[in-house]
């Protein structure tokens, strides 16, 4: 028996052909369309300015509003551009399209697609540590605090914490963290004891890091929690965040000049690892989640994560794996990771 295919053409006419016929008739009608070279030129141009961007980010100046810095902040989401261009392409029928937008595809999977592929370890690690932007505005510090601790973590870092409520916050987290350490509005919670607390100057006139050797058995950590200014996006001053780049090179300096063979550094650094600006910090510190992460693990706003700007770096120790914790009250989500020491 001879099975009948009862497609409709174009002129609404039956077309009796089976489905691979109807593709190759598809794309004869392509290879006899003399326009399909000379449409979509603008959306080709459009590829490359696109992988271009890509590539040379560390190129874009900062002169001009920190342009390159904001570019850099967001530089995955440039990748939301192949598919529309691909969309595009297909609709005006433009192999010059369609050829142009691998040239960004395939640079964005250079960059981030190690950052798809599943790093963690299910197992393993001798530390776990958390680093959380409370929010001053917080609604609920004592719920917050809780919820960080029932993470599971060894160490917990603060950061954004108001004066008023520095006991709420030691009050919910005394029973999991018998050891801890305020300075200014950052503090530093364990499971283990606390040596050598001092606050860190990042050249803002007020307390907003410290340094802290967490006493793990027979393996020293030292800890660094840091909130570094934020930054702004403003209409008549572009991208501002010449506080902040101070602070990171500040930061930065203190970390070199430690002679601690293990380091981990906790805090919200108001930026990712692609900014050129904090270049102090991460070309001496290793990303958790870079390493060992599975996803961006984008940690910024809250309530539609489009940046990891909270970090967990570190430094003489190996990162097993790296996650984003379930959302607070606070406008950031926690991030916690865990470590061979």
């Amino acid at each position: 028996m001879v099975q009948a295919y009862t497609t409709e053409t174009d002129d609404g006419v039956a077309d009796p052909r089976p489905s691979g016929s109807r593709l190759r008739g598809l794309l004869d009608r392509w290879r006899g369309d003399r326009g399909i070279w000379r449409r979509g030129l603008l959306l080709a141009l459009f590829a490359v300015v696109i992988a271009l961007t890509m590539i040379l980010h560390a190129q874009i100046p900062n002169r001009i509003g920190n342009l390159g810095s904001l570019i850099e902040t967001f530089l995955p989401w440039i990748g939301v551009f192949v598919p529309l261009i691909l969309v595009g392409a297909l609709v005006r029928r433009s192999a010059t399209a369609l050829i142009a937008v691998l040239l960004p595809l395939v640079v964005w999977l250079n960059l981030f697609g190690g950052l798809l592929t599943g790093k963690s370890a299910a197992t393993g690690g001798d530390l776990t540590v958390a680093s959380h932007n409370v929010n001053a505005g917080n609604p609920d510090p004592a719920g917050t605090a809780r919820e960080v601790a029932a993470s599971g973590a060894d160490v917990v870092a603060l950061q954004e914490l108001p004066a008023g409520q520095v006991g709420t916050y030691e009050k919910a987290l005394a029973a999991t963290y018998p050891h801890h350490v305020v300075e200014g509005t950052v503090g530093l919670w364990s499971r283990y004891p606390i040596t050598g607390e001092a606050p860190v100057d990042i050249r803002l006139g007020w307390v907003r890091a410290l340094r802290a050797t967490v006493m793990v058995p027979g393996k020293p950590v030292e800890v660094y929690v840091a909130h570094l200014p934020s930054v702004r996006v403003k209409l008549n001053a572009g991208f501002t965040a010449g506080q902040r780049d101070a602070s990171a090179d500040a930061l930065g300096e203190a970390i070199a000049r430690s002679r601690h063979e293990r380091i981990v550094l906790l805090g919200d650094l108001n930026g990712t690892m692609n900014d050129r600006s904090l270049n102090a910090v991460t070309s001496q510190m290793r990303s958790t989640q870079g390493a060992a992460g599975d996803g961006m693990g984008f940690s910024w706003p809250a309530s539609f994560p489009m940046a990891r700007i909270d970090q967990i770096m570190v430094r003489g120790v190996e990162p097993v794996s790296s996650w984003t914790l379930p959302r607070t009250d606070s406008d950031h989500l926690p991030v916690a990771a865990r470590v061979t020491l």
